[in-house]
């Protein structure tokens, strides 16, 4: 039987999309061996049982995250000063990775979130035009050209090990929406917990920071406690 951490590192090493829309690039750190390799130190160093965790899912990796460590809201600084996982990428922080690793230190630190918990997102490969991050859902036509990838790929993750009565949504709008529609449709999960993305949280509500980590762990132990039926 394979791993957990096995399972997501085949799984994002198979990632692959063309896309055909005007402008639009996609986003895939897994075609560079820095983001297959420092990814595949993180999964195993946290993900390495076959043990079921409560699923997170976030909207799409962004340049400074995931797009460049392979690794859902875990920017370059926090994959070492959090995981301990040296790299030599670019220290740029992501804000959205600021407010993760703020929450994931008041749940108890990587340890105890990673052993209970897994980050993913709804398309787990990002877009840019322009150069600028791309949410999947800002073009009408790359969001109906995913809805297929999207749809696999989500079945493809339940796979690793997913408590499959609830989930959380990070993004409380449009990234909620679509998964929602989505899990009706396809009944990946009973529950899914909308909860406000980090970067609004920490562009726009930044004073109630300590407010917002509260809201996520209650959303986390509510979800739990679903799974645990």
């Amino acid at each position: 039987m394979k791993t957990f951490a096995q399972n997501v590192i085949q799984f994002n090493k198979n990632l692959g999309l063309s896309i055909n829309v005007p402008g639009v690039e996609v986003l895939n750190p897994f075609l560079t061996k820095s983001a297959l390799d420092i990814s595949a130190a993180f999964y195993n160093k946290y993900y390495n049982d076959s043990n079921p965790r409560t699923f997170l899912f976030g909207i799409n990796p962004g340049r400074f995250g995931a797009g460049v460590t392979g690794i859902p809201f875990t920017d370059p600084i926090n994959l070492e000063n959090h995981c301990g996982i040296q790299n030599s990428l670019d220290k740029k922080p992501e804000l959205s990775s600021q407010f993760i690793y703020q929450m994931i230190e008041a749940l108890g630190g990587a340890d105890e979130f990673y052993s209970r918990f897994f980050v993913t997102a709804v398309s787990p490969l990002g877009f840019t035009k322009d150069g600028n991050n791309l949410n999947y859902y800002d073009i009408k036509e790359l969001q109906q050209s995913l809805k297929p990838f999207i749809i696999s790929t989500i079945k493809k993750q339940l796979d690793f090990g997913a408590n499959t009565k609830c989930a959380i949504c990070i993004g409380g709008g449009k990234n909620f929406k679509y998964f929602n529609e989505l899990n009706k449709q396809h009944h990946f999960f009973d529950f899914i917990l909308p909860l406000d993305h980090p970067r609004f949280i920490m562009q726009y509500r930044r004073k109630k920071l300590d407010g917002y980590v509260e809201k996520y762990l209650d959303a986390l132990g509510k979800c739990e406690a679903l799974n645990r039926g």
